[in-house]
């Protein structure tokens, strides 16, 4: 009978492999947001450079700050589901419950919820 019942949550071992994906995402994550802040710290400065070049130099220091953010948004997101994993809540969808399928975990490991979930939120806010 203990067969049938549907699983509310991952094992402890499950959560382990999936703290060992996000802790993987996360180090990558900080490689490319320090490398990202260095080239924003680089002053760039050439006496040689025309005018047009400087516009051009100001909006590759403008898209690398808005990619810093991103990775740091990123950042935090996986740190949250650290927490959640801390916690054994991560993988239940937020919506409907469920627990969200693994291979969703593997491919977006900071997701809160299943394509169920998100697609009865998106439905909602219609």
């Amino acid at each position: 009978m203990e067969e049938n019942k549907e699983k509310v949550r991952y094992s402890d071992e499950e959560l382990q492999e999936f703290k060992a994906v996000i802790l993987e995402k996360i180090a990558k994550a900080r490689e490319n947001y320090d490398l990202l802040m260095a080239n924003l710290q680089s002053d760039g400065t050439n006496p040689s450079a025309k005018v047009f070049e400087e516009g051009a130099y100001m909006r590759s220091k403008e898209d690398a700050c808005q990619r810093a953010q991103r990775q740091m948004e990123f950042i935090n997101k996986l740190q949250a589901a650290l927490i959640r994993i801390e916690n054994k809540t991560y993988g239940v969808c937020r919506v409907t419950g469920k627990l969200i399928p693994k291979g969703r975990l593997m491919a977006v490991p900071h997701a809160t919820t299943s394509l169920e979930g998100k697609e009865l939120e998106q439905k909602n806010k219609r």
